[in-house]
């Protein structure tokens, strides 16, 4: 079907004749019925639309105006390392002769390092800020401007009556004894779930520093490769994401900005040849190289370039983030709305994917290296899909009916991406929200379907809803939504699919079996191998205390109370005198 479309694209010819055009599939694409309008990898509406295009233009989907939002809001940023927090009302004089500040953050890196983000109103204060900051006096340095600077002490600034500061140290994780207290405190496993989810979902802060990451890389590539962007996309961006998550960048062609015509000079350029996967190796590799020696925070750079989809991979210094760059990886894209969308739909999808998600990493199911193991993204495929059975989220093909003109997208190679992208429009069925079980019902669901599902006949496919019959010998088979012929978790061992099976038979166990007045570490404590420090301390004194009121000696029982305690992690029960129940109470 995919074929068939591009044969009947009238400017197919476009796409063949440069690789912007290739590569971008942000041309627009007028087929017999409707126009396929720009690609959502530039997450903006073209400025122009064809002229001779007479049906209806799109509207911005609500993803596209997030990303626009937050792309926005990096070009008003600025991130500047200062040598303490109390340097901020410094800056924020100093930073105020350039324009109006809006909002200013805090954070602090694992090596001690102070930023704060600065966001102006206006990106004309940036222009000017750039125009005014300079360089080190050395010839050895490479100047690169960019929206990174540092702040250097000087004269105290002029007190300005503005002073603010949206958010100190906005970065930190919270601790594990933290999590575990709200944990542990909670009234309900449903409570758990959500308290899990709150604690690790990336805030706005950590958004923001991910987007102005991007739009660093593409200032100081942009006079090389002018007309060009890097935005995030994955777990960034479609709401799945948890703190210190990989940032996934594209590094894509932005046929937004436009030539005059009837200008007669014309630059000389270089033709770029990435057509075939040999020739975006070479394109990559050229690329890391000017990405390790010339941009300023890039660091540990390693070119990863026989995968499916060639990436870079490197460390930002300046939020301590693991970051992979593609390009023109606009199926990916695609999938990141798709994401962001179903879980749009209802708001128990986040959480309930975090939490499984989070549970796959403390089991040893995932890895953070590549393997023979299930990946973050096959696990929430198999999240969505457990939904469709409970009629929570509805299957890519009834999105793909309810479609109209403006959702239409098709990548550069015809695959089509299309599917409904303003949920207003979703069956009544999905709006109504017939099904209304709690996160504790659909965790508990979520290990009971996949403990029992027949891997060996059967495979997983959010785009039909249903189980599909296994078309490969691959123990594991989850189709690719939007790319069916590709299985995502092509990867996994049979060993391994075993382990994710069992160890989802575990969990069930562990979740009938746990009593919270049993057990310090009840509910999903036990499935995320977390307990409660305090009070595991309070039950260590409690139980000495009651055995030398009988007479015992403390020194002959302490060994054995701190086996006892240190069991709790394999869910042995710890006996608890009366003082401890009132205490959990």
């Amino acid at each position: 079907m995919a074929l068939f479309v591009r044969v009947n694209l009238n400017t197919l010819s476009l796409l063949n004749r440069c690789y912007n055009k290739f590569a971008t599939s942000a041309v627009k694409l007028k087929t017999n019925k409707h126009t396929v309008v720009t690609s959502s990898i530039l997450f903006e509406k073209l400025s122009k639309q064809n002229k001779k295009t007479k049906t209806s233009t799109s509207v911005k989907t609500p993803f596209e105006i997030e990303i626009a939002n937050r792309r926005d809001q990096a070009c008003r940023s600025i991130l500047v390392q200062v040598d303490s927090l109390s340097s901020h009302e410094d800056l924020q004089n100093y930073c105020s002769q350039f324009g109006m500040i809006q909002n200013v953050y805090h954070y602090k890196t694992n090596k001690e390092h102070n930023y704060i983000l600065v966001e102006f109103e206006d990106e004309a204060s940036i222009k000017e800020i750039m125009s005014n900051a300079n360089f080190i006096g050395s010839n050895l340095i490479i100047p690169c401007k960019s929206s990174v600077l540092w702040f250097r002490k000087g004269q105290i600034s002029k007190q300005n009556s503005q002073k603010m500061l949206t958010v100190e140290n906005g970065v930190s994780s919270p601790s594990i004894e933290h999590i575990a207290h709200k944990l542990y405190h909670s009234r309900s496993i449903s409570e758990q779930i959500s308290q899990l989810y709150e604690a690790l979902k990336l805030t706005d802060l950590e958004t923001r520093l991910r987007f102005h990451t991007a739009h660093h890389l593409e200032q100081n590539l942009s006079i090389l490769f002018y007309g060009r962007r890097i935005l995030p996309f994955g777990s960034s961006v479609n709401g799945f994401g948890r703190k210190a998550c990989d940032l996934d960048l594209v590094f894509f062609s932005d046929d937004t900005v436009e030539n005059d015509p009837r200008s007669r000079l014309v630059f000389h350029s270089k033709y770029m040849k990435c057509k075939q996967k040999h020739e975006i190796k070479e394109f990559m590799a050229v690329l890391a190289n000017i990405m390790r020696h010339f941009i300023p925070g890039v660091e540990n750079v390693r070119k990863i370039l026989e995968a499916r989809v060639p990436i870079i991979k490197f460390n930002f210094e300046y939020n301590l983030l693991e970051c992979d760059l593609c390009t023109e990886n606009t199926t990916a894209v695609y999938m990141s709305e798709l994401l962001y969308l179903y879980g749009e739909i209802d708001w128990r999808v986040r959480p309930l994917v975090l939490m499984i998600r989070k549970w796959a990493r403390n089991q040893d199911i995932t890895c953070d290296i590549p393997g023979a193991w299930i990946t973050n993204f096959s696990l929430s495929l198999l999240v969505l899909f457990y939904l469709q059975q409970k009629n929570i989220l509805p299957s890519l093909r009834i999105l793909k009916i309810h479609a109209t003109d403006s959702d239409a997208r098709y990548t550069a190679d015809g695959i089509d991406c299309t599917f409904l992208r303003d949920i207003r429009k979703l069956p009544n069925e999905y709006k109504n929200k017939l099904n209304h079980d709690d996160l504790e019902t659909l965790m508990f669901g979520f290990f009971e379907y996949y403990s029992t599902y027949d891997f060996y006949t059967k495979g997983i496919c959010i785009r039909t809803g249903i189980p599909i019959r296994k078309p490969t010998s691959s123990p594991l088979h989850i189709i690719n939504p939007l790319q069916t012929m590709l299985n995502v978790s092509k990867n996994v061992s049979i060993f391994e699919l075993n382990r994710l099976v069992q160890k989802a038979h575990d969990a069930l166990f562990t979740l009938e079996t746990a009593n919270k007045l049993q057990y310090n570490n009840w509910g999903i404590m036990s499935l995320l191998k977390i307990k409660q420090p305090e009070v595991i301390n309070l039950s260590q004194f409690n139980i000495v205390e009651s055995r030398n009121v009988k007479g015992n000696s403390s020194e002959n029982h302490s060994h054995e109370t701190s086996e006892k305690v240190v069991s709790i992690d394999n869910t042995q029960p710890v006996e608890k005198t009366e003082e401890t129940v009132s205490y959990v109470k």
